[in-house]
């Protein structure tokens, strides 16, 4: 199980294939995605890698976090996530990995906090039908109906579907196909849509329910030329 890599949604456009069929894509940005630490069983009971991206001011961080950053010897990070991985896949601390990490035509699940939409009725938020536009029905017509039953139970049931917070949260879209990636300017082109705003950080692995295609680089594709050799081998 390899790693994943931190990127930045940048927005979605569209590519052509040779066919002239054009693939509506998103493009993700990879910038200086080095690793900050590594986990592993037999001191911290698991085995992880610690990515960090972005660059944040030395003044804005704890002393626990400067102390991390100057031992890994990796200037401070603004984001932080943690993949875990195999035993066999773990990756020095301080190498950069690059886009390359990922190939062409291989599938990828990217998890992402989805834009905010603050309280929303039950139509917007479920996707309900409303209520007739006539026959007595007046000035309701967006509410979302009867919450619950007669006597008994006598109570509205937990998980009923109703108005209220819409978005802001946490979701994974699975088996998305990498249409291309740019090494140079550490670009990943996904086709289809991935969930958060632009400019949003979103976390992208190989997918969990598709089988890894020949040619993945293990344990990851990096920028540090000691690292690039030993995977060489």
């Amino acid at each position: 199980m390899r790693t994943g890599l931190i990127a930045q949604k940048l927005g979605m456009t569209r590519l052509f294939t040779a066919e002239g069929e054009h693939v509506p894509v998103t493009v993700l940005k990879v910038d200086n995605c080095q690793v900050v630490a590594q986990r592993t069983v037999e001191r911290d009971g698991y085995t992880a890698l610690q990515l960090g991206v972005g660059t944040a001011k030395v003044k804005n961080l704890t002393k626990a976090d400067r102390g991390n950053f100057a031992k890994a010897k990796v200037e401070p990070k603004k984001k932080l996530v943690e993949f875990r991985v195999s035993a066999d896949a773990l990756i020095e601390v301080g190498a950069e990995l690059s886009v390359g990490h990922f190939v062409e035509g291989q599938f990828v699940d990217v998890t992402g906090t989805t834009i905010g939409k603050g309280f929303a009725g039950a139509i917007k938020r479920h996707n309900f039908g409303g209520l007739r536009a006539t026959h007595g029905v007046s000035v309701s017509h967006r509410s979302h109906g009867s919450t619950g039953n007669r006597q008994d139970p006598g109570r509205t049931f937990p998980g009923k579907k109703m108005a209220g917070h819409m978005g802001d949260v946490r979701v994974t879209t699975q088996n998305l196909k990498v249409v291309g990636t740019d090494v140079e300017r550490g670009l990943i082109m996904v086709k289809g849509a991935v969930p958060g705003a632009e400019g949003g950080w979103v976390l992208v692995r190989d997918a969990v329910k598709r089988k890894a295609p020949d040619g993945l680089p293990f344990p990851g594709q990096v920028k540090t030329p000691a690292a690039e050799t030993s995977n060489a081998d």
